[in-house]
């Protein structure tokens, strides 16, 4: 099988997360303090994916500097990008919907603004695990775990919360699929692009997709988590940054 369309693959797995998540959040009534932990999970576990396979990564290859550009720059780059989606109407695309701003975005017409805030999240996600192919041949699981568990309370929280505002099954669900498939899309285009690139060029964008994610994680999912899940935030999420520290090193 050609890489980049293994890649696309790996990357449409990471992406049916959404669904998934999707499903039962608009087909099943959970307890919201689940939900946000768990979003504490899947935080610990994107987290560790930052640390171990992109940071460190990127190190390994180009030294300090151009770490620190990378990192540097994809979290302006996010930041920048996820200003504007949340002053068009998706600040809370992560949450239940318990919460009346939620609720109002919801219904304000803002299903445009919350799928392009989950390609913003996912698809820095997705490209990473283009760029673990070049690099090794195969996907890293670590890498793939992480963006599928992350994955899950994004679609869970962002379609119970778009249940509630009135949004219909077919119009949520159709969303997130599209999202599942433009993640597969980013993972196969990024993998096609960098697979003649040098390793400056690999380390360089493993560290911004790095800052990007560093940088979603603590503006959108943590305060949706910790909003519940209160005084257990910290514990869920070092369970989920341990477990996928474990994947990491067991893969390797």
């Amino acid at each position: 099988m050609p890489q980049a369309l293994a890649a696309g693959l790996w990357g449409l797995f990471g992406g049916s997360a959404l669904i998934m998540g999707a499903l039962v959040g608009y087909f099943l009534r959970l307890p919201q303090r689940l939900i946000a932990a768990i979003m504490a999970l899947g935080a610990g576990v994107l987290i560790s994916a930052v640390a171990f396979e992109l940071v460190d990564e990127a190190f390994v290859r180009s030294g300090a500097q151009p770490t620190a550009i990378g990192l540097g720059t994809g979290a302006l780059a996010y930041t920048i990008a996820n200003i504007n989606v949340s002053r068009a109407g998706a600040r809370h695309r992560k949450r239940s919907g318990s919460d009346p701003n939620a609720s109002q975005d919801a219904s304000a017409g803002s299903g445009a603004a919350i799928a392009v805030g989950a390609l913003l999240d996912g698809i820095p996600e997705s490209v990473v695990i283009g760029v673990s192919l070049v690099e090794g041949g195969s996907v890293s699981l670590a890498v793939a775990a992480a963006v599928f568990l992350s994955n899950i309370p994004e679609g869970l929280s962002s379609a119970a919360g778009m249940k509630q505002a009135g949004r219909k099954a077919p119009y949520v669900l159709g969303l997130w699929v599209g999202i599942a498939l433009a993640s597969g899309l980013a993972a196969l285009v990024g993998n096609a692009m960098l697979a003649d690139a040098g390793p400056e060029v690999l380390a360089l964008t493993l560290a911004f997709a790095g800052g990007a994610v560093l940088a979603m994680i603590v503006d959108t999912m943590v305060p949706e988590a910790t909003e519940k899940t209160h005084e257990y935030t910290g514990l869920i999420a070092v369970v989920g940054f341990f477990a996928a520290f474990l994947l990491s090193k067991l893969g390797g």
